[in-house]
């Protein structure tokens, strides 16, 4: 008797129905029939991109945090800086097009009374030097930081103190005009990226579905970190890193490494994020908006795939509906949001619909009731 094939994995089909999720807004907007009441209108494209990278924020946080135990409360920074990276590239695009008709300089250099373009900004004038400083600069400033930190055996709320002065000291940083970023109004008015009008329509599109990719590619790595053995060592490092130093497990190189890979993650989302909304500055850097990443993760359930990603798009839908509403009661919301997460449902969405689907599933189907106890109840007793 031969063996059924084996049909696809549930990380497969979880990815696949990520992607058909993605793909419901392009759909809903160019082939829904505009008079139709699923038709989804130009404008909120980008919106919903953003939030895109909102998700891969999440995961990329969720990566060291769920998994590794390690708080960070600065995270912001590394999506800032990939942002500034994409920003920087998309301001040299503009050339005389520019409010000054400077063909070098951007505008805010001319108004500032800069004479020449600093030499960090040599190279942003092309794609590839751009993504390849979305992925060093992040990478390198949590390589080095987390080298310092980890290796000085610095953990717990210690830590998180810690990434808060990191992102706390780049906003003030970025604030000053001298610093060549365009002080308090950062990096705006972008005209093209890789030659295509960042207005179109089809533009956003396609930054819409670059992001989407990427979400996949995050989440992907999520999976597989889970199934990896480092995945489980991080677990260890988790519950009880001294222990696993004991055992004899590298536990700085395994930190160092997951912490990295989630800044690069970061890093990624902020470069997506900023053609998409049209501007970076330094509000990115805030404390506060590291502090609601941790948020975004604790509300979807820490250590889960798909938990960052619900917890990301709630919070941030639910932002987008209030502050338009209602702004002054988001901050209450949000602080209510999350103390009732953190006490009632420490799990998160992830772990009630977990709960749900579990006593779902022990639910006796219809008819079955007064049938005679399995061996394993009769078992129990």
């Amino acid at each position: 008797m031969t063996a059924s094939p084996r049909g696809p994995s549930r990380p497969a089909l979880l990815l696949f129905a990520v992607g058909v999720a993605i793909l419901l807004v392009p759909i809903c907007n160019r082939l829904v029939p505009e008079d139709s009441a699923f038709h989804l209108e130009d404008r909120f494209v980008p919106l919903f991109g953003k939030y895109l990278a909102y998700a891969v924020l999440a995961v990329s946080l969720d990566l060291v945090w769920g998994r590794a135990g390690i708080l960070s409360l600065g995270h912001g920074a590394f999506f800032a800086l990939g942002g500034y990276a994409m920003g920087m590239y998309l301001m040299r695009q503009i050339g005389p097009r520019g409010v000054y008709a400077h063909p070098i300089l951007p505008d805010f250099m001319v108004f500032l009374n800069w004479q020449e373009l600093p030499w960090y900004w040599y190279g942003f004038d092309r794609f590839w030097f751009a993504m390849f400083m979305v992925v060093v600069v992040p990478g390198t400033l949590a390589f080095l930081f987390g080298w310092l930190a980890f290796r000085s055996r610095v953990s717990g709320v210690y830590l998180s103190i810690i990434t808060q002065a990191l992102t706390f000291a780049l906003m003030l940083a970025f604030f000053r005009n001298e610093m060549g970023f365009g002080g308090n109004n950062g990096l705006t008015d972008f005209k093209d990226i890789l030659g295509f009008p960042i207005a179109s329509p089809d533009t956003r599109l396609a930054l819409y579905l670059a992001t989407g990719a990427l979400l996949l590619l995050a989440l992907a790595v999520a999976i597989q970190l889970r199934r990896a053995p480092l995945g489980r060592l991080l677990v260890a490092i988790r519950d009880g890193e001294a222990r696993a130093r004991f055992l004899g497990h590298d536990t700085l190189r395994a930190k160092l490494f997951v912490w990295t890979l989630s800044a690069v993650l970061a890093g990624l989302a902020g470069a997506l994020y900023v053609p998409q909304v049209g501007i970076i500055n330094p509000s990115e850097f805030s404390p506060a908006a590291s502090i609601e990443i941790a948020i975004w993760v604790a509300v979807g359930g820490r250590d889960t795939v798909l938990g960052p990603v619900l917890g990301a798009l709630l919070v941030n839908g639910m932002k987008t509906w209030l502050t338009g509403t209602l702004p002054e009661l988001w901050l209450f919301v949000l602080g209510g949001l999350f103390v009732l997460v953190t006490l009632a449902f420490p799990g998160g969405l992830a772990g009630i619909a977990g709960t749900f689907a579990h006593r779902i599933g022990r639910t006796p189907r219809p008819g079955t009731a007064g049938l005679a106890p399995s061996p394993a109840e009769v078992a129990r007793g």
